[in-house]
Formats: structure tokens, C-alpha cells, sequence
């Protein structure tokens, strides 16, 4: 991810009303894998530090400041409703690049997954708001407490937009819809299938919202709500 400009996101909602639905699209990675990495950083092949998972943002050098409509409007139509409502991100946010917040959700979206089914909830922590990341800790600890195996191969994105974008109470939030393609399944303690299917890739539709305290230094992002269209 080359860029000047970084943006760090994160989200996902969906507690335990949505538990049994997470349960069979969102699963553990197989096959080799490589450690969780910050999708923003400048420079993304560079170890995160160990101690966090947070991204830094690079900010925008204070004489372009008055250019930074110049990418909204090469992402979305000026005139549009979207590009209205991510003009008013970068009147708070003039480090707000568009293109690169997708390609961060994108990279945030895998990330959240393989946690999810690794049960890992340390790089959940570090991703998600705490009523959210609440919601993900029990549905993990339910699945223990069964003793179920949740195996995902994530095979990859097919397409990610952003659907709104705006301020509530001086916090940006930006809502992303992202379709990604899994197999996932789900094998209780006796190693029966219960749920999903282990060969075949499905279709995953989700709505993801990230937000971030456009008054705060912390450039961070952190998904604060989900839901799965179907």
C-alpha cells in the first residue's frame, strides 16, 4: 500500500443476536499464514510494533491542505450524495483519502476474520470498539465452551464500496459494504460437520461501520457495527 496518505479502519458489530450466523461465515485461515500486520502503515511490509496493532496515519503536509477534495472527487462523482457526505469527512479530516480507506477496510476485513476464527482476541481488541468487541469475545467463548472448530479458508474480496460517509457528534463514520468469497465449516468435538460447507466457496455480503473522533490525535479507526445482507 504505497501511498502518502493512510487511513486506519477497523469495524464489525453484531454480539450474540448474530452469533450462529458468524459462526458459519467467519472461520479460521488454513494453510500457511502470515501474522496479523497493520493494513495503513506507510510502509505495510514492515513488522508491526509488538506491543500494538494500531495504525498510524500519515497526515497531509499543511500546503495541500486546500487540494484535499481533489481525490473525493476523483472517487465519486462530484454532485453525488457520496461525495458530499466524504467532503465532509475531509473538512475535519483533510488526511481523509478515500482510495486509501477502501484498500485499508479491505486488508481490516481479512484481518478481522482470521482473528475471529483464530480466537484471537487480541488483534480483535485492538480492532474493534469494546461494545462490538464484547460481542465477538462471547460468541468465541460459546464456541469453546462447545468445543466446535470453525475452519475458513479466505479466498479472497470481490468488491468493497463505500455506501455513506458523515459526522455524528463530531465522530467520522464511514459505512463499507464488502462482498468476500469463504469456504467455511464448522465441526463440533467429535469432528462432524455441523454447519457450512468444506469445499465449496460462498458468497459473504456484509455492511461494515467504521468511526474515528475526528477531535482526537489518535488516528485510528475502530469498527463500531455489522450486519450481513443476504
Amino acid at each position: 500500500m504505497g501511498s502518502n496518505d493512510f487511513v486506519t479502519l477497523f469495524f464489525l458489530a453484531a454480539a450474540v443476536l448474530i452469533f450462529f450466523q458468524l459462526r458459519s461465515v467467519l472461520g479460521r485461515r488454513t494453510g500457511n499464514e502470515k501474522p496479523p500486520v497493520d493494513p495503513f502503515q506507510r510502509n505495510s511490509s514492515a513488522a508491526p510494533a509488538d506491543d500494538s496493532k494500531v495504525v498510524t496515519v500519515s497526515r497531509r503536509e499543511d500546503g495541500e491542505a486546500e487540494n484535499r477534495y481533489a481525490a473525493i472527487d476523483a472517487f465519486a462523482e462530484p454532485g453525488s450524495a457520496i461525495n458530499g457526505q466524504l467532503r465532509q469527512v475531509a473538512d475535519v479530516d483533510p488526511s481523509f483519502v478515500p482510495q486509501e480507506f477502501l484498500k485499508g477496510a479491505k486488508i481490516a476485513y481479512e484481518m478481522v476474520v482470521v482473528a475471529f476464527a483464530n480466537g484471537d482476541r487480541k488483534t480483535l481488541k485492538s480492532l474493534l470498539s469494546k461494545e462490538v468487541y464484547d460481542g465477538f469475545d462471547a460468541a468465541i467463548s460459546e464456541r469453546e465452551r462447545q468445543g466446535e472448530l470453525l475452519k475458513t479458508t479466505f479466498v479472497g474480496i470481490e468488491k468493497a464500496e463505500i455506501l455513506s460517509a458523515g459526522l455524528k457528534d463530531q465522530e467520522e463514520q464511514l459505512t463499507v459494504r464488502i462482498v468476500s468469497q469463504l469456504i467455511s465449516a464448522t465441526y463440533d468435538r467429535n469432528g462432524t460437520l455441523i454447519d457450512g460447507d468444506a469445499e465449496n466457496v460462498g458468497d459473504v455480503n456484509d455492511i461494515w461501520t467504521f468511526a474515528r473522533d475526528s477531535r482526537s490525535r489518535d488516528p485510528n479507526w475502530k469498527l463500531i457495527a455489522t450486519e450481513s445482507e443476504q
